[in-house]
């Protein structure tokens, strides 16, 4: 059943004729399978209308209902607001037999139990089963412009306000809410004209001022905006609780997670700190997986403001810092529910109010029990598709990795930090070349051996053999075995060590910290090669892919060796961290 709720003005009136009757025949407007869902529904329909009853019924579902009336008035009633299109068009009037518990208004009573053996003819009108037609409902005759601004003249001042609500939530109305029909509600009146498809008058008709102010109800109640005070996290708000509701708290947020599916998602954000921990947190909130990548960033002196928008998700995050206290909020909703996100949004940005003088307590909340590696405060953070090694070429920060690494990326990162461009790709050599979009300044760059090596000598490798789960490179010692590959590969050298597929991309160095080649990925095939295996790509194939890009390679032909911590030392500094995402 499709949920409406109608205009205030016709309710009064329809109130006012139901009270002079004493039998208790009623309107059934909506029907849900849950106690819970009927609560919340009759809840809303409450906060705009008096008139509003809630019954078990007998099928097992739970009906909204208004009235009592006569039954000659409801039946009366249920065709006019049909045609006026106040309710919904399968409103109809049940048999009283149907009705069992009455829930709404809470402890209102029940009513007698239906007599057994009737539950064939209970079903009628229920999950989805059409009652019986009623009688065609009377159409409202159009209204001239003359005979509108009639019937516009007969309009209390409140529903002259109700008008003007309607048009500001629609978006058609930015003025001031005074109920007085002035150029600016007029103008606001024919768009809103012009957007149904109605001729453009600027004065709406009787039904038109029904339709807006029944779409309007409705879809407030659908939201069930509500202002809310949390003084733990000392913030008074307005959500909307019929899409989101309470989950946890997981400092420094306050969490509400979607409700019956609705796809939206609220943040309450409180923590103590200054400016250097209000840019951190904007720095923090940009990996959370409900920060989309795309999307504008303002960062400022005491603010920052966050976008974010993808094929799932969008979503607003904005924070102050004041006295110590960093309080905000984030939206997160579905794409294809903008209209109604951008009322919800508005709601929430002009009811934002820091209160009080505290912020949320660290110590509230359960301790989480997943990997806190994948988490921010119980919230999912994002992570590339794969992350591997390189290492900086020159003082430009220009990198080398795998064409692996890069293959398919939307998006390539340094460090998890900075974004990259691929230069080019050597699928032969299985190379790939990175420049960073912002200069970088490399604490060193490698240098490549010209001298040869020796076998059997020692070798490191920088890399992240743990990917993104740790932040610092990682050194694998281990030995040169050949020049070539095990079938005669010249380009490729083979090393005696073990390593994880995050080394790959990672230079090679000989025991004087000299360039020899750089980490490939263990060759897929029918061949298994033991553990301690593995290829590189020999650095005068590097230097040769380096020149045919017009890049000149730093060389060196040096010997001797460098203690383990220094080698170390080296490798550390030149290895970098590249992430493949989506």
């Amino acid at each position: 059943m499709r949920r409406v709720l109608w205009p205030l003005a016709v309710f009064w009136t329809v109130l006012s004729a139901a009270a002079a009757f004493a039998q208790d025949t009623w309107v059934q407007i909506e029907a849900l399978p849950s106690l819970a869902e009927a609560e919340s529904r009759a809840r809303a329909y409450s906060g705009v209308f008096p008139n509003v009853a809630g019954f078990e019924l007998s099928s097992g579902w739970y009906g909204i209902m208004i009235g009592p009336f006569a039954p000659g008035e409801a039946a009366q009633q249920i065709d006019l607001l049909k045609g006026e299109r106040l309710i919904p068009r399968d409103s109809y009037i049940p048999e009283n037999s149907r009705l069992r518990q009455r829930f709404w208004p809470v402890g209102a009573g029940a009513i007698a139990a239906a007599p057994a053996g009737e539950d064939a003819e209970l079903q009628e009108g229920i999950a989805g089963t059409e009652p019986a037609p009623l009688s065609p409902a009377p159409v409202l005759p159009d209204e001239t412009p003359r005979e509108a601004r009639a019937s516009e003249a007969a309009l209390l001042p409140e529903e002259r306000q109700t008008i003007q609500q309607a048009l500001q939530w629609m978006g058609f109305y930015t003025g001031k809410i005074d109920g007085a029909f002035g150029a600016g509600t007029r103008k606001s009146m024919g768009a809103w004209q012009a957007a149904k498809g109605y001729e453009e008058t600027g004065i709406l008709t009787t039904a038109q001022r029904a339709e807006l102010t029944g779409d309007y109800r409705d879809e407030v109640a659908s939201i069930g905006l509500e202002t809310l005070t949390s003084g733990d996290a000392g913030i008074e708000i307005t959500l909307p609780t019929a899409l989101v509701e309470f989950a946890r708290f997981q400092p420094p947020f306050v969490q509400y997670e979607a409700k019956d599916g609705s796809g939206y998602q609220v943040l309450l954000i409180s923590q103590q700190g200054d400016e250097a921990t209000l840019f951190g947190l904007y720095d923090i909130m940009q990996t959370l997986e409900i920060v989309p990548l795309e999307g504008e960033r303002e960062r400022k002196a005491g603010a920052f403001v966050l976008t974010g928008k993808n094929a799932k998700l969008q979503s607003y995050t904005q924070v102050q810092l004041r006295g110590g206290l960093i309080k905000g909020f984030t939206l997160v909703w579905p794409p294809e529910d903008g209209d109604r996100a951008v009322r919800v949004l508005e709601a929430m940005k002009s009811s934002f109010k820091p209160v009080g003088d505290r912020a949320l307590d660290d110590s509230l909340g359960a301790p989480l029990a997943e990997d806190k590696a994948t988490l921010l405060a119980g919230l999912q953070v994002r992570r590339p598709t794969l992350s591997r090694s390189g290492f900086f070429l020159d003082g430009t920060g220009l990198i080398a990795t795998t064409a692996e690494t890069v293959a398919g990326c939307g998006r390539v990162t340094i460090n998890g930090r900075y974004d990259a461009d691929v230069v080019t790709t050597d699928a032969a050599r299985g190379l790939a070349i990175l420049s960073p979009r912002q200069p970088l300044a490399p604490r060193a760059a490698v240098a490549f051996q010209t001298a040869v090596p020796r076998l059997n000598a020692e070798v490191a490798i920088g890399g992240y053999p743990y990917e993104d789960a740790r932040d610092a490179p990682v050194t694998t010692f281990g030995t040169l075995e050949a020049m070539t590959g095990l079938d005669g590969e010249a380009d490729l050298t083979r090393l005696a060590l073990t390593t994880r597929p995050g080394d790959e991309g990672g230079p090679v160095l000989d025991s004087s910290g000299a360039l020899i080649g750089m980490l490939l990925p263990r060759p897929d095939g029918n061949r298994v090669l033991p553990d301690d295996v593995q290829y590189a790509l020999d650095a005068t194939a590097i230097s040769a892919a380096l020149a045919a890009q017009g890049i000149t390679a730093e060389s060196v032909a040096q010997t001797g060796a460098l203690p383990a911590e220094d080698l170390s030392r080296l490798a550390s500094g030149i290895t970098v961290l590249v992430s493949c995402w989506e």
